[in-house]
């Protein structure tokens, strides 16, 4: 083997430090990229968190609705069953003054 001369040997020098100084920028790179995807996974994962409190909220904010419904529903039936009671004695009562009215003309009672 023949030993190399110092021309080839500066040359390689040089090929091998601009090698290296390509895979450190490579991994400069490569180094980014990951932090960008890292930075991107904990976003995602805030947004997941977020998005399972809304769900969580929403369903609480039906269920009230749900119960504010039938709470609107109980109220509004009162005040039907309440005018309905008033129309029932209102309409026993006439009922009770023509009955009265006829027993008196056809002579029975008073």
């Amino acid at each position: 083997m023949d030993p190399i001369t110092r021309a080839e040997h500066d040359a390689f020098a040089q090929l091998m430090a601009s090698e290296n100084q390509r895979l450190a920028d490579e991994d400069a790179r490569q180094n980014k990229r990951l932090d960008i995807l890292e930075e991107n996974v904990r976003e995602m994962s805030a947004l997941a968190t977020s998005v399972n409190k809304l769900a969580t909220n929403m369903e609480s904010m039906v269920e009230i609705q749900k119960q504010q419904g039938a709470r609107l529903s109980t109220l509004e039936s009162r005040d039907g069953e309440m005018w309905r009671k008033v129309v029932s004695h209102i309409a026993t009562t006439i009922l009770g003054i023509v009955i009265a009215a006829i027993f008196l003309k056809i002579g029975i009672g008073g």
